[in-house]
Formats: C-alpha cells, structure tokens, sequence
C-alpha cells in the first residue's frame, strides 16, 4: 500500500522569520515518517541562494537534495573539468552535438550570470556548502543531462528538433538584458503554470521529457535516497518550475522507485526513418548513376561529377562556415562523396580530426573555453569550440549536398 502524504505551502501572505524568505516558493510535503521541505529556486539568482542558506539557518535538517545529476555537480565543483576533454574521443563516440549543447546552455546561463553578478548554480553550491559545513550528506536527485537532452531530442520531430537547435543559437546571439525582477518573476506559481501550460500545448513530447519526466525521477531519487537512510527532515533544493510537480509525484507515486528510475533513464531507440532516408536517397542515386551511364559515358561522368561536387562542396562550405583550416576543408571536399563506401564515419568526422591535428587545443583554449562560448564570436577563436564547429557544419553540409545532388541527377534523367 503506497504510504499517505500530505502537502501544503508557505503562504505568501504570512511573514517568514528571515527577509531572505520573502516570496521565495516553498512547499512542505510529508511522506510516511519524512517531512519533505520544497524551496523552488532560480538558477540565476541572488534571492535563491540567499534563501537556501536562510532555510539551512532557521531550520533543522537530516540530508540536503540538489537538482543536479553527478556530471553537473562535477562541474560545478570543478569548473575547470573541461580540461579533460578528450575531444577525439567525443567526435569518435558522436558525442560533439551534446558537447555543443552542454556548452550552448551554460554560456547562456553564464552570461545572465555575468550581467547580475552572480556564479550560475549560485543556489546550488549554497546549498552544497550548507550541508558539507553542517556535516549533511548531500544528495544529488536528478537525472544524468545528457540522458534528459538525448531523450528531449528523440521524442520530437523534425520541426521540433528544429526548434531545440535554433533556441540554442537565438540563446548565443541574443544580447537582450534580463531584468533581476524578471528572474524573479519566475519563482511565482502562477507565472510557472501559465508559462508550462503554453509549453506543453506547442510540444507535450518536450514537456514530458524536460519537465514532467524529471518531476517523476527526482521524486523517485527521494523515495530511493529516504528507503537507504533513516531520515526525518529533508531540504530538498530544486528549479522553481520543479516545485508542483514533485510536490504532486510525493504525494501520489507508488511504483518501486530503482525500476522507475532505470525506466526514466533508458533512451527511446531512434527514429529509422532518418537512416532509411539516407539509405533510400543514396541507392536511388547509384541507380540513377548507372542509368545515366548507361545511356551514354558522357551522361554518366557529368551525373558522378554533380554528385561529387554537390556533396564535397557543400561539405567543405560546412566546413569552411565552422572555422576550418583550408587542409580541413579540403578533407571535407573529398570524403564526403565516399559515403557510400565508408559508412558509420560521417564526413565531419574527417574533417574535425584533421581541424585537430593542425589545430591542437591548447590549455589556455580549455581554460576559457567556458568564458569564450558566452559570446557567439568566440565559438569560432577557441579551438575546442570551432571544432566542434566543424564536425557540425561539415556533417550538415555533406546532409544538405546529398539531398540537392540526388535532386539534379535525377533532373537531368527526366
């Protein structure tokens, strides 16, 4: 039987004992013998971490949980874990586009960071410090970024996709200010409703997958931290669009939570039809190559070569529009008409590997690589970044050549 729990919030209208309080969203949740203390947060904010460690002053607590997942609570500890990025092995393992939006959501929130004067995870290193000084174990509750960014991306189509990579870039070119009253504005409940209600009605698949679905996991991450260690009183610190949904999850979650976390946690296998596409578009021109041949040598040599210039061109454009050395875009040039004969190695892969052998990063790039990528400009000066860069671009370029090449090459049969 799943055990009863009852919620209630902090009125807004009753004064806290600290200022620090003052309408900071807080919301009390008792689970069997475990009272659940709920402070919503902004992860911009000088307020939010002013209230965390009001909260760790004013009351007694046995453990503190973080919304953050092992790799975000490695860097927030060690801002410097760049420094250990093997990017052979992220473009070998095709990890350079989550490495891009790792980059791409940090350098946004550090720049509204900048512009207030304040570290980005100001709240949650608040809150980290407050227990390590109290001799509290800290638990880190939500799920692995990349996983939630993964199966974001899977469980959108195209138009969707699209709109996740272009709210990326529009977050590195846009130089509006942010006011602090603003932020703030997003730790009211109503706003919060209204805002994720909107969400939701253009793209229920990416709520669930950012929103909803980490409400469940950090809420089973609770369940599995309290079954593991006899507490009473928990200072759980987590994102102000958080705060509803696990204060509900808390109070009406009743599967096993190891299962529901491993559930959560495993990636939706991908779409088919992108790599049947490419299969389809890629044996169309074979035949269509060998038709045109067929038909005459001449027919023939001018359908490989369009195919060979659409294809290398537009990969060595990508290249070229990424930062890449003129070697490297040479590398673009010719591997991408192979893709027939090299499958499983797209063509950025060549060329970035080729950016890194003429272009090492140095340590001065992966010091400031955090500093360089709040600025779009310094995408392309840092050397870890623009190759990055390249691998992308390449890839998008060799994508967008093939399409046009099949396009002509059948044209010109008809």
């Amino acid at each position: 039987m799943p055990m009863a729990a009852s919620t209630h919030s902090v009125a807004s209208t009753t004064p806290p004992p600290d200022s620090r309080l003052s309408d900071q969203p807080v919301a009390r949740v008792r689970r069997g013998d475990v009272e659940f203390v709920l402070l919503g947060t902004a992860h911009v904010s000088r307020a939010s971490a002013d209230a965390v460690r009001s909260m760790l002053e004013l009351e007694p607590f046995d453990a503190v949980a973080v919304e953050l997942c092992e790799s975000r609570f490695r860097s927030l500890r060690n801002p410097e874990a760049f420094r250990d990025l093997d990017l052979f092995q992220v473009i070998r393992q095709g990890k350079a586009g989550l490495v891009a939006a790792n980059l791409a959501l940090s350098a946004f929130q550090r720049r509204l960071a900048e512009q207030f004067g304040i570290e980005p995870g100001a709240e949650m290193k608040a809150a980290i410090d407050g227990a390590e000084a109290r001799k509290l174990p800290v638990w880190l509750i939500d799920r692995e970024v990349g996983v939630t960014l993964k199966r974001a991306y899977r469980s959108v189509g195209f138009l969707d996709r699209l709109t996740i990579v272009g709210g990326l870039g529009a977050s590195l070119l846009t130089r509006e200010d942010v006011s602090e009253d603003e932020i703030e504005k997003l730790k009211q409940g109503d706003l919060l409703g209204s805002m994720f209600s909107e969400f939701a009605r253009e793209s229920p698949p990416l709520y669930e997958a950012l929103i909803a679905e980490r409400d469940r996991f950090m809420t089973a991450s609770l369940r599995d931290e309290v079954a593991h260690h006899p507490v009473k009183r928990v200072l759980v610190v987590i994102g102000a669009g958080h705060l509803a949904g696990i204060e509900r999850e808390l109070g009406a979650q009743i599967e096993p939570a190891q299962p529901l976390k491993e559930k959560l946690s495993t990636l939706p296998p991908a779409s088919p039809w992108p790599k049947w596409i490419a299969i389809g578009l890629l044996v169309v021109v074979a035949i269509a190559i060998g038709i045109a041949f067929s038909r005459g040598a001449t027919l023939g040599a001018d359908a490989l070569r369009d195919w060979v210039l659409f294809t290398g061109g537009f990969a060595a454009l990508g290249c070229l529009a990424g930062g890449g050395h003129p070697l490297s875009v040479l590398a673009a040039f010719v591997v991408a008409p192979l893709k027939p004969f090299r499958p499983g190695v797209p063509s950025g892969a060549v060329s970035a590997a080729t950016e890194l052998w003429l272009h090492r990063p140095r340590v001065a790039d992966f010091d400031t690589l955090r500093d360089d990528v709040i600025h779009w400009t310094g995408w392309w000066k840092n050397r870890v970044s623009r190759t990055l860069l390249v691998f992308m671009l390449t890839n998008l370029g060799t994508m967008v050549g093939e399409y046009l090449a099949g396009f002509h090459i059948v044209k010109s049969l008809l």
